[in-house]
């Protein structure tokens, strides 16, 4: 995975793009991942960790969206996406949300399995998206799961 990161960072800077991340249970992990590679810092303009309904409604989901399709869909992912592209002027923005293995008490709707990725890409508006079914009982385990995805799609997609 760290070599597809690298080539992503490359990719970015060599076309002079850039990239946001909304994330929710993956915790910032992506936009982590983007910043350990040097050099990132000219590629990475924002990265919001939404882990609550209200901060992704803060952020620029709608909560008709969040009422209608639950906080775990991909209606979600996509909103997420284009709003963190759009808060940051970046050419591409991700949006990612899902359950990863537990109930939770504020948003039962959902698969508890299932996490919903979605990138934005400014220029086309193009929604890409992503679904990963986890099934490990380590939720590390699962973000890795989840980011692999993520970044296996952005190599051969920027």
């Amino acid at each position: 995975m760290n070599d597809d990161i690298i080539k992503i960072v490359k990719k970015l800077k060599s076309n002079s793009k850039t990239i946001s991340t909304m994330e929710s249970c993956t915790g910032g992990g992506a936009a982590n991942l983007i910043t350990n590679v040097p050099g990132a810092s000219s590629v990475i303009k924002f990265s919001a960790v939404t882990y609550s309904n209200e901060y992704k409604i803060k952020m620029g989901v709608s909560s008709y969206t969040i009422d209608k399709y639950s906080v775990y869909s991909k209606e979600t992912a996509r909103e997420m996406a284009k709003a963190i592209s759009d808060f940051s002027s970046s050419d591409y923005g991700v949006g990612i949300t899902g359950k990863l293995g537990l109930l939770d008490p504020n948003n039962r709707a959902g698969d508890d399995n299932l996490v919903f990725i979605c990138v934005y890409d400014k220029e086309n508006d193009v929604y890409n998206d992503l679904n990963v079914r986890v099934n490990s009982e380590d939720r590390k385990d699962d973000k890795i799961e989840v980011l692999e995805v993520l970044f296996d799609f952005l190599v051969n997609y920027v």
